[in-house]
């Protein structure tokens, strides 16, 4: 484990929120007024010719404001939230080595939990135990999964939907394997001994019929600007298919159905904008558990103001 640096500690700005909420431009600004590094936090802008529906930064924006972390795999290769963790840990301690203040953006909250908590030991999964667990739901359906684990395991069960089919089934699978619930596993992992301070910022509009209305917008901009040539080159490669993680990100996964004949151009883009806005939600929900997050009106016209009283009060 990391062991605390003496003296005061060096701090690291994560800048969170849902989708469309204005991250990116927002953390732009702060190094307009700070002598910051970016890191992208973004499960989706990791993949190479992936930059429209993944609302990548432009290439002029690039080249002004270099993020580290985009671009970095081939659509046909997987990522982890644990080698995301390795990533950002080198990325952040390279920045202070330069005297300068990382600024982690994005919005995939699992690698941002993943950097500040650490990840339990989990067991790797068993092929042959998932087919059997997968084989007692077909038959007698999740819920009863639920009981079985929740007979092994009270709480991991109280923390999980009977309908929530993959994390039950993994729960059960781990108490099977190691003997031991999940829920111990969890309490056993320990909060990460980061060797810096974070100052975590959460950006979203007041209302979110707003959120709303910037998302459709935003997908309906990225459909004008080559959105669909973009996804039908990648279905072209011949290489990639609809389960890697890849093409399940939002919008790669609804066109891709599309190319496929499941729906028409307009269902398409429905069905685009509505599992755009539920990312969003489960976005929110994971913020707002966060404790000790900053929240900012992303409209606000002192939006930059506030973010740097927040990360250095000294600039204002």
């Amino acid at each position: 484990m990391m062991q605390p640096l003496a003296g005061p500690r060096p701090k690291v700005i994560f800048v969170m929120g849902p989708t469309a909420s204005g991250k990116t431009d927002l953390a732009m600004r702060l190094c307009d007024h700070l002598p910051c590094e970016l890191v992208s936090v973004d499960s989706a802008m990791i993949y190479r010719e992936m930059d429209i529906g993944t609302a990548k930064p432009t290439a002029e924006e690039l080249s002004a404001y270099p993020h580290r972390l985009i671009d970095i795999l081939d659509p046909t290769e997987a990522y982890s939230a644990a080698r995301f963790r390795e990533d950002a840990l080198m990325q952040v301690a390279d920045i202070q080595s330069l005297g300068r203040i990382p600024v982690l953006v994005g919005g995939t909250m699992l690698y941002f939990s993943a950097l500040q908590q650490g990840l339990a030991q989990l067991p790797e999964a068993d092929p042959e135990l998932r087919a059997r667990i997968e084989a007692d739901a077909a038959e007698q359906g999740w819920p009863a999964i639920h009981a079985r684990l929740a007979g092994l395991d009270p709480e991991g069960a109280r923390r999980l939907k009977p309908t929530d089919a993959q994390r039950l089934q993994r729960a059960l699978e781990v108490v099977l394997l190691t003997g031991k619930p999940i829920s111990e596993h969890w309490r056993e992992q320990a909060e990460a001994e980061l060797p810096f301070d974070i100052i975590p910022i959460a950006l979203a509009p007041t209302e979110r019929s707003r959120l709303h209305e910037r998302i459709e917008q935003r997908f309906d901009l990225m459909l004008k600007a080559g959105f669909e040539e973009e996804v039908r080159r990648l279905w072209e490669r011949g290489d990639l298919r609809a389960d890697m993680p890849s093409i399940r990100c939002v919008g790669y996964r609804q066109m891709w159905s599309f190319f496929n004949g499941e729906y028409d151009r307009d269902t398409m883009r429905y069905k685009g904008v509505v599992a755009t806005r539920q990312l969003a939600k489960r976005q929110l929900t994971w913020l707002r558990g966060w404790q000790g997050v900053h929240w900012l009106e992303s409209e606000s016209s002192n939006l930059v103001y506030d973010a740097l009283k927040l990360s250095d009060p000294a600039v204002i």
